[in-house]
């Protein structure tokens, strides 16, 4: 279910309780809701997540991605999170997964990750982030020439 985009990122679409299990025997320190709460009426509650990530020993934060689109404060949130999971593989989700890896892409972008690996890794999981191909190439040359956006 879970989809890898590297060593160190994992992508799924919405997860349950049950799948909180295989995240800690694949290492997963870290769980990214990227779902605002209420996005849909099959949806599992964040609290209920982040409660049994809490017993399994694994970390939990929301970083929520509407409608209205990414933001540099969502980019940060997510860098501070995979920092604070240090080695340790992180488990973001969303609807489909495509939220994630989109925050994760721009994310990278961001820390001066070539665009084409970006783009590269993306798709060996499955994911397709041309869509963001102009902001991701945006904060890659910004990370290149010191701004970090």
């Amino acid at each position: 279910m879970f989809r890898t985009i590297n060593d160190r990122m994992l992508v799924s679409p919405q997860i349950d309780i049950a799948d909180i299990t295989a995240a800690k025997e694949q290492g997963v320190a870290l769980i990214v809701n990227n779902r605002p709460e209420g996005e849909s009426e099959d949806q599992i509650p964040g609290e209920a997540i982040a409660a049994a990530a809490a017993q399994a020993g694994i970390g939990y934060i929301a970083i929520p991605i509407t409608h209205a689109g990414f933001s540099i404060n969502q980019v940060e949130a997510l860098d501070e999170a995979l920092k604070s999971a240090g080695d340790a593989p992180v488990l973001a989700y969303c609807r489909s997964g495509t939220r994630s890896a989109l925050l994760w892409a721009l994310t990278m972008a961001r820390s001066g990750m070539a665009p084409s690996d970006i783009a590269a890794q993306a798709a060996d999981a499955g994911y397709d982030v041309s869509p963001l191909h102009a902001q991701i190439d945006m904060l890659a040359t910004s990370a290149r020439h010191g701004s970090g956006a």
